[in-house]
């Protein structure tokens, strides 16, 4: 080493050490005897994000311009997206109790293959009991909230344009909130500094609450006002996200031009969760029994519709619980739409069709969306259980068995043997009885249309008088579009209708008024005038009349299958006709219900009487019905293809989509659809319990009676469907539509050989309807 150069050195380190002595005076001194301060902890570094682009793997793709208020893409792009969810490939999993003891609670011993490693999380944690909830709630949704979020964060960069060095993903920031001077660690999914824009993407419908007041912050912090910040929403914004949204905008204010600085775009992109590669029909997987007559264990139906339904609770108080257990841990913004907001008192069967994928047939329920998680999401599970359990016994019972009938003189023919031992004859014969109760309060002379329908009547010495009457609900003609192999179910109006009728067994107070053919009619107009609009729209809108409406839908689907039996597939032929419904019995808590109760509840009423009015010099009414249900006849008439495409133009898109997720219905505001297929399968499965069927398990059919009093022949049953042994016509690749879109060509826009088939199927509630008086005089006439 030169000389120079040490002499250099030397020099450099002596004009140190007195900087270095006072240094450690300072230190030493500096300090109370008591011991050492400790320097303030460093705050964290902030991580500077990647560009956009190159974090989600998009390439050549120009960049784009961002809403400058709030939007909404048009519904022609309304779309899905796809993500990987682990959790997906164990959603059948069902442990018996020594399966949950014997796996422990350390799950790191187990393999992220091995179902025990998720016994064992459930065994570690204490919020939940039953592993069915823990599982579709909690693990589930947890395995996929990430890659969800990734997924759509990748479609809006590569969609919006995203793109280009400017475009900075997961840059940190802290920002001070001016009035508590707290300072908020906030992650931004986009930022763009040469334009002073801010996004924020939610592959749902909800901000996180984790991050508002970090947002609340940066809304009045004076440092970002040259900032704009737009919130992405893929679903439709929750109350939450309104109220949020509009906080913001009040906060942050408007920009020099007068725009507001913060805008919410609903971009209406559904997610389909999936099960990794290779896993798809692998031995956890879950196959339902909803809408296939799979053994709901290796094979099986699947999809969002499945989904939903399991996962609602059976109650209100059930879904208040599990809604504040998921506030609690901050896990209902991972849930997935379905365990609150759902009305399932709405749901119903609206589409049924050959399977996309050449397999099975594909559904697709729809259900009103409301506001307040709260206020619904429980019952899914029944709903849904009636409609499909009503559809195979539509299937697998003749149509001359579809009647029930509430009549005092006939207490042998209350119901098909066959079918009281099924949900769907419960539900007719049930809403036979209720018509009755609505009829007589319709009458009530308190009421507006009871006054004028009393006083309307043909009278006797100032009385009201009356013939008797059938009285019966049926089907008024059905909207139904059928094309490219299915049917899409889109109204099934239902109407009542009247004939004179009269009865041997007498109700308290003898016979009534003999009137004339003339005064038989008018009392017919009358009660037509005044008291079937007002019955008629509890029928069609009532909420005790939603299961009848319900299990009415799955008798269109039921038929339409029958119509078509020779391409369905060969699990549902097997059905058609079987006369067997062992498979889908009364449901708990109606397993012990027989159609004599409500027989027996009737007589009682008509005997002794249960409705009860005045009349103004102090006479008594009395109002009796006798009659039934005749699910026979059901008139059908298929949409002509124009009117269809203008009135529902994005229901066969929102209709695929539902098979895999929950959509949004653009032409049924506010309703959602979700479905399935029915043609799951796994390696393996374990065997799912089934409803246990009340009385024998093959019924014997019985004669067909003749509504009381109709004056209408027996209606003739349908043919008998294809044997088991016949193969289902191939699915040709798709071609030039027909002109309907739906049967063969018959020159009108209605099938003919599908209306034919289910003219032989009414509903009729209610039957004979007679009205008796008794007359008491005034006290002291």
């Amino acid at each position: 080493m030169k000389p120079a150069r040490i002499e250099r050195r030397w020099r450099a380190l002596r004009n140190s050490l007195p900087a270095l002595a006072c240094a450690i005076v300072i230190t030493i001194t500096g300090q109370p005897v008591g011991g050492m301060a400790e320097a303030a902890p460093a705050p964290p570094k902030l991580k500077p994000g990647k560009r956009c682009d190159e974090m989600y793997g998009v390439k050549n793709v120009p960049t784009g311009g961002l809403p400058q208020g709030d939007a909404s893409r048009a519904v022609d792009r309304w779309d899905t997206y796809d993500y990987t969810n682990p959790g997906l490939q164990f959603d059948g999993l069902n442990p018996t109790q020594a399966d949950l003891d014997a796996a422990g609670t350390d799950y790191k011993r187990y393999d992220h293959s091995d179902p025990r490693r998720i016994y064992a999380r459930f065994n570690a944690q204490r919020r939940w009991t039953s592993f069915g909830d823990y599982l579709s709630k909690v693990y589930i949704p947890n395995q996929g909230y990430d890659a969800r979020g990734k997924a759509f964060m990748g479609k809006v960069v590569r969609e919006m344009g995203l793109t280009g060095p400017d475009w900075i993903c997961e840059k940190e920031f802290y920002f001070k909130d001016p009035d508590t001077g707290k300072q908020h660690l906030r992650r931004l999914d986009a930022y763009n500094k040469r334009t002073r824009e801010i996004v924020e993407v939610k592959s749902n419908g909800n901000p996180d609450g984790r991050e508002k007041p970090a947002d609340r912050a940066w809304a009045k912090n004076q440092g970002w006002r040259s900032y704009k910040y737009t919130y992405v929403f893929a679903e439709n914004q929750t109350r939450d996200a309104r109220n949020f949204m509009k906080e913001l905008k009040d906060t942050a204010g408007r920009d020099a031009l007068g725009r507001d600085r913060v805008r919410s775009y609903d971009y209406q992109s559904h997610h389909r969760g999936v099960p990794p590669k290779g896993t798809e029909n692998g031995p956890y997987r879950a196959n339902g029994t909803t809408m296939s007559p799979g053994n709901g264990a290796s094979t099986g139906s699947r999809g969002s519709g499945n989904q939903v339904i399991n996962q609602s609770p059976p109650n209100p108080q059930t879904l208040k619980e599990q809604l504040d257990r998921l506030g609690r841990t901050g896990e209902r913004a991972v849930m997935n739409r379905g365990l609150g907001g759902i009305d399932f008192t709405t749901l119903d069967l609206r589409y049924i069709g050959k399977g996309k994928g050449g397999k099975g047939l594909d559904y697709a329920f729809s259900a009103k969306s409301v506001e307040d998680e709260y206020a619904a999401g429980w019952g899914g599970q029944e709903k849904g259980n009636l409609i499909s359990d009503a559809f195979f016994t539509w299937l697998a019972l003749d149509p001359s068995t579809f009647w029930v009938n509430l009549n005092p003189d006939e207490p042998n023919r209350i119901i098909d043997a066959g079918f009281g031992k099924t949900d769907a004859g419960r539900i007719l014969l049930e809403a036979d009885l209720e018509l009755k109760h609505d009829i007589f309060k319709a009458m009530d002379p308190e009421t507006e249309a009871g006054r004028n329908f009393m006083n309307a009547l043909p009278q006797r010495d100032g009385f009201p008088c009356w013939a008797g009457f059938r009285y019966w609900i049926e089907p008024e003609t059905a909207v139904v579009r059928e094309q490219d192999g299915g049917i899409h179910i889109l109204d099934t109006p239902l109407k009542l209708s009247t004939v004179p009728q009269e009865t041997t067994t007498q109700p308290p107070g003898g016979k009534g008024c003999d009137l004339t053919e003339a005064e038989t009619q008018q009392s017919d107009r009358v009660l037509d005038r005044y008291i079937t609009p007002l019955v008629a729209e509890k029928v069609n809108n009532g909420d005790y009349y939603a299961d009848l409406r319900r299990v009415y839908t799955a008798r269109v689907a039921a038929e339409w299958v029958r119509q078509n039996a020779a391409d369905m597939p060969a699990e549902y032929r097997r059905i058609i006709n079987s006369n067997d419904v062992s498979r889908w019995p009364l449901r708990a808590p109606h397993r012990n219900w027989t159609g004599k109760q409500v027989w027996d509840r009737y007589y009682k009423a008509f005997t002794e009487g249960t409705f009860k009015y005045k009349w103004s010099n102090g006479e008594e009414v009395y109002v009796y019905t006798v009659g039934g249900v005749d699910f026979s006849k059901q008139p059908k008439s298929n949409m002509n293809p124009v009117r269809f495409r203008t009135e529902q133009r994005y229901k066969p898109r929102t209709v695929g989509y539902a098979v895999d997720t929950i959509a949004d219905d653009p032409n049924k505001q506010g309703y959602l659809m979700f479905g399935g297929n029915s043609a799951g399968r796994s390696e393996t499965g374990t065997p799912r319990p089934t409803p246990t069927p009340t009385g024998t398990a093959s019924p014997t059919a019985t004669a067909t009676p003749s509504p009381t009093g109709t004056g209408k022949p027996t209606p003739t049953p349908s043919d008998s469907g294809p044997t088991a042994g016949q193969s289902p016509g191939a699915t040709p690749p798709p071609g030039p539509k027909d002109p309907d879109g739906g049967l063969a060509d018959t020159g009108s826009s209605a099938p003919v050989g599908l209306i034919a088939g289910i003219a032989a199927v009414a509903i009729g509630a209610g039957g004979a309807l007679v009205w008796w008086r008794r007359r008491r005089g005034h006290t002291g006439s």
